[in-house]
């Protein structure tokens, strides 16, 4: 993994200060990367951990350790399983009769839908604006910022949902990876929200191994900073994923060290204050995760905050925005009220699986679904995550 994930980055930083390369010129244009490299690797880890720490009997059947790292549903862009939860799977799946069929259809509508109208309209309007920082005007540059965070959520927690219905299809469950993460009062709960397969192998696999917070204060602002950056290499070998890790590492140690410590942050009426805090510093580190280099992330920082004139927005940019934000909008507050996580949702779609009048509904209603989601889809663009 470092050699396939690092060695260009590596070789680019070493060359930069001796003025020599490590490898001949041309030699990464031939090297590829691996399908689903950070992923696979990860969960080798877990099993290997896993049976270290005796928390898991050793897997005994060689293709169910294969199956394990290359369950397609998941492999290249998450959720993360961990052996823990995946291998007893194996040894005992669901029956047919036992899986939630019309559950797993509704994940699958619902992550197409994420994915197809909403990321990929979304992706209009951001690569535009990313594209020409230094041409757009200060409130292009706001709208594409907004615009690329509701684009990596809809399509990073699209595919999401599809891998889960698939997976579910044939008899696995895959852990939840999104619970409304912009909804977050804070960043430790915008962690336990966005991305959680990977907050939680982080926190099992290096936080509490290089002590957690049971040491003292100062070390565990150590390891959330360590921790906090190496989840932005995961990312990716450039600066720009390092400082992005390494700033939610300094904003988690400010909110523990800082933030909770004055009486008026922790009270109810601040909630949303709090909520609109950290969508906005989230969306404002996002610039280093989509920008190309880290020049151009400054460029873009200094754009919003020092006002200058440039190019609009195409206005059917900024309506497709519009009409995107206000469908993330009503998912938000709908499933806050009543869908607190999928343990809900699949509760309800129980009820209809036992009518067979229902069930006739429901195809009724996926076939409507589709077309919907054919006729309003954007011009297809790749996951944001296959790259990782």
């Amino acid at each position: 993994m470092i050699f396939f994930k690092y060695g260009h980055f590596i070789d680019q930083n070493w060359a930069y200060f001796t003025n020599r390369s490590l490898f001949a010129p041309g030699f990464w244009a031939d090297v590829l990367l691996p399908v689903g490299i950070s992923f696979y690797t990860f969960q080798s880890i877990s099993y290997l951990v896993d049976v270290y720490r005796k928390e898991l009997e050793p897997e005994k059947r060689f293709l169910s350790y294969l199956l394990f790292l290359s369950f397609f549903p998941q492999l290249v862009a998450g959720p993360i399983v961990t052996a823990k939860s995946f291998l007893p799977q194996i040894r005992r799946p669901l029956l047919f009769p036992r899986i939630p069929v019309l559950f797993a259809i509704f994940l699958i509508l619902l992550g197409l839908f994420k994915k197809m109208v909403l990321a990929d309209h979304l992706a209009e309007t951001s690569d535009f604006v990313f594209l020409h920082v230094g041409e757009v005007s200060t409130k292009a540059l706001w709208v594409g910022m907004f615009s690329y965070s509701f684009q990596i959520y809809c399509d990073f927690s699209g595919y999401t949902d599809i891998a889960q219905g698939a997976a579910l299809l044939f008899g696995f469950r895959l852990p939840e990876n999104f619970k409304m993460p912009y909804l977050s009062a804070g960043f430790s709960e915008f962690w336990t929200r966005w991305h959680i397969s990977l907050s939680q192998w982080l926190k099992k696999y290096i936080y509490i191994s290089l002590g957690g917070n049971r040491i003292s204060e100062n070390i565990t602002y150590r390891n959330l900073f360590l921790v906090m950056a190496i989840g932005g290499l995961w990312h990716g070998a450039s600066w720009n994923f390092l400082v992005w890790g390494v700033c939610h590492g300094i904003l988690l140690i400010l909110e523990r060290s800082v933030f909770q410590r004055f009486p008026f942050w922790t009270l109810d009426w601040m909630r949303w204050f709090r909520v609109f805090f950290t969508f906005l510093s989230v969306s404002l580190l996002w610039i280093f995760f989509r920008s190309s280099d880290f020049a151009s992330s400054l460029c873009y920082l200094q754009g919003l905050f020092v006002k200058k004139e440039g190019f609009s927005l195409p206005y059917t940019f900024e309506m497709n925005f519009v009409y995107c934000l206000l469908f993330v909008l009503v998912g938000h507050i709908f499933g806050s009220f009543y869908f607190k996580d999928n343990r809900q949702l699949l509760d309800g779609f129980k009820k209809w699986e036992n009518s067979l009048g229902k069930t006739a509904i429901f195809g009724v209603l996926v076939s409507v679904s589709l077309i919907l989601i054919v006729l309003f889809s954007a011009d297809s663009k790749p996951f944001v995550y296959f790259v990782f």
